[in-house]
């Protein structure tokens, strides 16, 4: 029985991948503080192939049994999260990517870094392919995630060129799907959670900016491909089809059936007004794509909500 580390897993996407390895037969050793993570996430877990670990990434970890994978998923993620805990966001994209490589080198274990198309920042290149080297702002509001996440490649280069370690880099697109929490921030559930109450769908800007949406369970499944590949270099993750926040917003009342207007607010600081992933690498290298498209993933996800909460 293969074991894996999920650090974050009790939040949106570690969870989903908890599910996902528990599912393969896999024994999981969840990580996660509970900052933005939810024990509602992994409550349905349990027995001797699920261990849930109350620990703090950024502080030393042991784990006293052989290791075969370590996803370092944890970090804050949605724009909300990280402009309330910005240390603790640079922290574990730092401190915490040092001690999860240590347990991957100490165990001989394959890493994979859950790394983001926020390394691009606003691209001056599009859509984004892995060679694009980005346009970040490193001491605008954002930059403590941005910078954060570049770090992390860095260091899991390095430990790969230096220590040895068999690493893997993803860089993860927008996701969406269910224990999303309502109220992160993040344009698909706030769109939901608007649409559903009857309140105004808030679109920032005009509207115009892109951004690329993939259902959880395409990203979980390409996030396990790459772990269990020989790849080292990133790969992006996402679904490759663009769309406007007008469209998604469009899409969101259409699928939920709401009456609900859309109203726009002031653009954040450094908001990317573009984002769509080069998938090429992926297609090639992993034989992967996204099989779930916006309005499918939209009605899975709203399905999910009479049985299990959104939040996380």
């Amino acid at each position: 029985m293969p074991t894996a580390v999920v650090t974050g897993g009790a939040g949106f996407l570690g969870s989903h991948l908890c599910d996902h390895l528990i599912s393969r037969d896999f024994r999981v050793i969840c990580v996660d503080n509970l900052d933005t993570g939810s024990l509602q996430n992994v409550q349905h877990l349990g027995g001797e192939r699920f261990t849930f670990l109350h620990h703090d990434v950024t502080e030393h970890l042991e784990v006293d049994e052989p290791v075969d994978f370590v996803y370092h998923l944890a970090s804050p993620a949605s724009p909300i999260d990280y402009a309330r805990l910005p240390l603790q966001t640079l922290k574990v994209g730092s401190y915490g990517t040092h001690n999860a490589l240590g347990v991957a080198k100490f165990k001989r274990a394959r890493f994979l870094i859950a790394s983001t198309s926020e390394v691009y920042g606003d691209p001056q290149v599009h859509p984004q392919p892995e060679t694009y080297w980005g346009n970040v702002n490193p001491i605008g509001p954002r930059g403590v995630y941005d910078e954060a996440k570049r770090y992390s490649e860095a260091m899991t280069m390095a430990y790969h060129r230096q220590q040895g370690v068999n690493t893997a880099i993803a860089r993860i697109f927008n996701t969406y799907g269910p224990r999303m929490r309502p109220n992160d921030g993040r344009a698909v559930p706030t769109f939901v959670r608007q649409a559903q109450e009857g309140k105004p769908l808030t679109v920032f800007g005009d509207g115009t900016q892109t951004r690329s949406f993939c259902y959880v369970d395409d990203l979980i499944r390409g996030l396990v491909t790459l772990a269990e590949s020989n790849e080292h270099l990133p790969v992006n993750l996402g679904n490759p089809n663009e769309f406007t926040m007008n469209e998604l917003a469009e899409t969101v009342l259409r699928v939920t059936g709401s009456k609900s207007e859309i109203v726009h607010e002031a653009l954040p600081v450094d908001d990317p007004q573009v984002r769509q992933p080069d998938i090429t690498r992926a297609r090639q290298l992993l034989g992967w794509e996204p099989e779930i498209q916006l309005e499918e993933g939209l009605r899975r996800m709203l399905e999910t909500l009479g049985r299990e909460p959104l939040v996380a």
